[in-house]
């Protein structure tokens, strides 16, 4: 499984004859016209960093067959405005629940979920709080929801193979690197490998 994180909690998870897209948002830095291959768009919530419409758009331009599903108000969202979403979850996504952490008083909750993509990768959009992972974990790092401290003590209790970090546009490029290097380490002690993603560059796993 090839992984490229693109901003924040963008990532590109490239299989032979699959390739997928998740929570593409205002900070993620997708570069449409470089896409040589898209087969679905997956959207964990609204939020406006996981779901930038005219990228989305561009996207389903370039790729119309490419299947859009996820958070079922945030593909109402989409579909309200001119994005043709799928009617159904495709095989190999599997929608789990994962609450969004909470965000009052700063701004309402919004409904969202974590998929399981392929039984390999688990991606939980703006969640912290759930049960399974599968071998592949991309970990939200930081908000201001969540403390670290609570992102990397799941991580520990679900104990994956490995751990991508996501969700952490908000770091400066020091203070993410001296975090990473933290994440890493307590990571490793119990024998989860932290993979520091670069944004733009892939990383292959094999599982």
């Amino acid at each position: 499984m090839k992984i490229t994180k693109l901003g924040h909690s963008c990532l590109l998870v490239e299989m032979p004859e699959r390739t997928a897209l998740f929570d593409p948002g205002v900070w993620s830095e997708v570069d449409v016209d470089s896409l040589q291959y898209l087969d679905d768009i997956i959207i964990t919530h609204g939020h406006g960093d996981h779901m930038e419409v005219n990228t989305i758009k561009a996207m389903q331009a370039k790729f119309p067959n490419a299947r859009i599903s996820g958070e079922s108000s945030a593909l109402q969202a989409l579909s309200d405005q001119g994005v043709s979403v799928s009617q159904g979850i495709a095989e190999g996504v599997e929608l789990f629940e994962a609450p969004h952490e909470p965000t009052e008083p700063l701004a309402p909750t919004p409904d969202n979920v974590g998929i399981h993509y392929l039984d390999t990768l688990t991606v939980s959009g703006d969640c912290i709080h759930f049960e399974e992972t599968k071998a592949i974990l991309a970990l939200p790092l930081t908000a201001p929801w969540g403390a670290t401290v609570d992102c990397v003590s799941l991580a520990l209790k679900l104990k994956p193979q490995y751990v991508l970090p996501v969700h952490d546009a908000l770091w400066h490029k020091e203070i993410r690197e001296y975090m990473y290097d933290l994440v890493g380490k307590a990571l490793e002690k119990e024998g989860i490998t932290f993979i520091p993603l670069e944004n733009g560059k892939p990383v292959n796993i094999g599982v």
